[in-house]
């Protein structure tokens, strides 16, 4: 009886032990996964300007909130979806790159689809053009099962001002770099906002990876 009691002691005592040692581990995977991880070249300066240029010439839609709702003082820019834009079919691929590298090196998250056309937003200044703070994870059979939100730097930095890519992912807030090129990715139930812009005209492009739902 009682070296049965002392075995389970033992048992219970080598498992803590094993769980305090393991515990700066866990918390820096989760640490890890719950950040906002940055691609400094995800694309070039010169495939930004294409996509851009491309899009300029499409057929634009206004940015809506999920739901299909509109309201200016949550969110103003206009829209272009990318499969609906020829000869960009290479950027979608490019994505699945990224988000791929992104998620085996950081996140780890249950990734299966891609169910939304990557999007290029403007934001005006002369429109006011602003994304207040949000998620992206929402009510919708779609916007439910998103799970890493990517966005992409399109314009080059000194060609706008304010228009800031803002994410929270905890008490704190993360400022994206402004480097053209450079691709933004974090979980998509973080908080975050572009701030208005001021001067000029911003353009970024996102797109989501998409999994089954948080639980």
């Amino acid at each position: 009886m009682w070296s049965y009691f002392a075995c389970l002691v033992g048992n219970v005592a080598a498992l803590y032990r094993n769980s305090a040692e393991n515990y700066p581990r866990q918390f820096q995977m989760v640490a890890k996964m719950m950040g906002v991880h940055s691609i400094v070249s995800g694309f070039t300066p010169k495939e930004c300007d294409e996509i851009v240029i491309a899009t300029n010439v499409a057929p634009s839609r206004e940015a809506l909130l999920i739901g299909q709702n509109r309201d200016h003082n949550l969110r103003r820019s206009d829209l272009v979806w990318l499969d609906e834009v020829e000869g960009m079919g290479w950027v979608m691929h490019r994505l699945i790159d990224v988000v791929r590298k992104s998620n085996r090196d950081r996140f780890d998250f249950d990734l299966q689809e891609f169910a939304e056309s990557p999007q290029v937003a403007t934001y005006q200044a002369t429109e006011g053009g602003h994304f207040k703070w949000h998620s992206d994870i929402g009510d919708g059979p779609i916007a439910r099962k998103r799970k890493l939100t990517l966005v992409a730097q399109l314009s080059k930095p000194g060609t706008y001002d304010s228009g800031d890519l803002e994410v929270m992912p905890g008490a704190h807030i993360v400022g994206a770099s402004r480097a053209q090129g450079c691709v933004t990715i974090f979980p998509s139930f973080h908080l975050h906002q572009v701030t208005p812009v001021t001067q000029g005209t911003r353009h970024s492009l996102t797109v989501w990876a998409h999994g089954l739902a948080f639980r």
